[in-house]
């Protein structure tokens, strides 16, 4: 199932080629995807354009709610930025749940350089009573 929906995503989500995102790892409620950061990647401050991480994160969080099959819709996500990202540096961010309800589940995504955590987003998603687009 896991990859059938990673695969569905894959080919239906635009954003993954628009900023060369790998997707490196997706299981139950989970899911890591990581990425380079190149020269279209950056702000005026010459560092990791924070909509960029932002949407690292959003990927992940993307894959990891939808990974058993079922559509989850996103309710609302909030993130905090720690350390700038530069111009070469590989960011992963990684995705796991940490409530599920009937309706809801909310995951935290960590986004990191290495070991070092460069953002930290939590998400809320609605869950549909719809399978996944396949």
């Amino acid at each position: 199932m896991f990859m059938d929906v990673v695969k569905y995503i894959r080919e239906n989500d635009r954003l993954f080629d628009l900023l060369e995102v790998e997707i490196l790892e997706v299981g139950k409620n989970f899911a890591k995807v990581g990425m380079v950061v190149k020269d279209e990647h950056l702000n005026a401050a010459k560092v990791c354009h924070g909509a960029v991480i932002f949407a690292l994160a959003d990927l992940a969080f993307g894959l990891a709610s939808n990974s058993c099959g079922k559509l989850a819709l996103t309710i609302d996500v909030s993130i905090s930025y720690f350390r700038t990202v530069n111009l070469g540096d590989k960011i992963v961010a990684e995705a796991k749940e940490v409530y599920s309800g009937n309706k809801t589940a909310t995951y935290i995504i960590e986004v990191k350089r290495g070991d070092e955590i460069v953002a930290l987003a939590k998400g809320t998603v609605f869950k549909i009573e719809k399978v996944l687009g396949f």
